[in-house]
């Protein structure tokens, strides 16, 4: 792993309802190449702002998010950004019920140069990764829980990007299929070197990062080992 900022969050304000709501209040956070971090903090501390920001999901109100060299805070079109740079995984898997999981993998693709042939084969080979070979035909309705976000992690992967962010990835789901997610994204990070941010209010699911970033009204209140 490098030390080099992959991502470099310099002194980010949000606001909500006119400035009333103080979502962000400075925050500064730099992450390197390849490294897990999991942002903790009760509800409304900030930590789902942050990652959207970094996501290019929301604009900060001021400061500054450079991203792999390049700055993201006030540029008009981050599409190409969000369809190359990040591969982004919710709470809510977001599959569209009327696709199989194939077909689902498969969405962002269309934002890059790929054959059908090739954009169907990486989508199998990406659900073969999550452990759901055989599953490919298969629609949202017929997979678990579990299964099911690993359609949205393989999904996640679908154009290669360098750095998934993950917004409460178990949220929904049972201790065993919360495992099972998480060794599917702890196996992604070691083996592909991806930059791996987590966002979550389990202790547990913190700590398997290699750096646990503490929230707190907005504020950033500490950072150490997950």
């Amino acid at each position: 792993m490098s030390d080099a900022p992959v991502i470099d969050v310099r002194d980010v304000v949000k606001t909500y309802d006119d400035g009333r709501t103080l979502a962000l209040d400075g925050v500064s956070l730099t992450i390197g190449k390849g490294e897990f971090v999991s942002i903790t903090g009760p509800s409304g501390c900030g930590k789902s702002t942050l990652l959207h920001a970094i996501a290019a999901l929301e604009e900060p109100d001021s400061g500054q998010i450079v991203v792999n060299d390049k700055e993201i805070t006030g540029q008009r079109d981050l599409s190409r950004y969000r369809a190359r740079e990040i591969g982004l995984i919710f709470q809510l898997h977001n599959l569209l019920p009327n696709l199989t999981a194939s077909e689902n993998v498969q969405i962002p693709m269309y934002e890059i140069s790929i054959s059908a042939r090739d954009r169907a084969r990486r989508a199998d080979d990406l659900l073969g990764l999550v452990g759901l070979t055989g599953k490919e035909k298969k629609r949202p309705t017929q997979l678990s829980g579990g299964e099911r976000q690993r359609v949205a992690i393989a999904r996640a992967l679908a154009n290669e990007p360098p750095i998934i962010l993950a917004d409460e990835p178990t949220g929904n789901l049972d201790s065993k299929a919360s495992q099972q997610v998480m060794g599917v994204l702890r196996d992604i990070q070691r083996e592909k070197g991806v930059t791996l941010v987590l966002v979550t209010h389990d202790i547990e699911v913190a700590r398997e990062a290699d750096r646990t970033v503490s929230m707190l009204d907005g504020r950033i209140e500490d950072t150490g080992p997950g």
